[in-house]
């Protein structure tokens, strides 16, 4: 069964501005391994932490080191949960796809629960 949607689409150049102009963003955001990536991986996992909150309904208790965004060896992104948000996902499955072209990262989550 369906238990959430999100989606969430992102300005690469705008989300850039916005690192540079604010750089502790950058850290507050996104984990030590995530924030090595280039701008566009970056503005994807920003855009999927967005659309994890949105299908969980949990910006009450999101936090965004709670949730890391991964590539599993084949290539897929999959997320790391922990804190609040893991108990949110508890016994869930989150299916994340990502997508960065023309400027523009997005990312869609699907919560599905059995």
């Amino acid at each position: 069964m369906i238990d959430g949607i999100g989606i969430d689409v992102v300005d690469i150049a705008r989300f850039e501005e916005s690192l540079v102009r604010t750089p502790a963003l950058k850290e507050r955001i996104f984990t030590s391994r995530e924030a090595q990536l280039k701008i566009s991986s970056l503005a994807a996992r920003f855009a999927a932490k967005e659309a994890l909150a949105k299908a969980l309904n949990a910006k009450d208790i999101f936090t965004w080191h709670d949730v890391e965004v991964i590539n599993e060896e084949s290539g897929k992104p999959a997320f790391i949960f922990t804190g609040a948000i893991a108990e949110r996902i508890d016994g869930a499955t989150a299916h994340l796809t990502l997508s960065h072209d023309a400027g523009i990262a997005s990312a869609m989550v699907i919560i599905e629960r059995i």
